[in-house]
């Protein structure tokens, strides 16, 4: 998929993840966030894998968490992908 214009999804509340989405070269993640030091590796984790899942090679991502479960994040970064590419296509895995 091909990245048309920046997106962000999510909302800077208690237990849920902001993610601002827009075109880059390679994938790079700066991630906020209070327990960056105890989860930061598996928020970028799910981060990449949603990528992936969607063939997202080159991506910017700013992630501003705030205690998001990873089903939150990924429903976040995939409803940023799908306004970032401006499609409806769901991938549900």
């Amino acid at each position: 998929m091909q990245i048309k214009k920046e997106a962000i999804a999510g909302t800077l509340e208690s237990n849920d993840i902001m993610i601002t989405l827009n075109e880059g070269k390679g994938i790079n993640i700066e991630l906020e966030s209070s327990v960056k030091k105890q989860f930061g590796n598996q928020i970028e984790k799910v981060i990449r894998e949603t990528l992936q899942s969607y063939g997202i090679e080159n991506a910017n991502i700013k992630a501003v968490d705030k205690g998001a479960l990873d089903y939150v994040i990924m429903a976040r970064v995939k409803t940023a992908i799908q306004r970032a590419c401006e499609t409806d296509e769901m991938r549900w895995l």
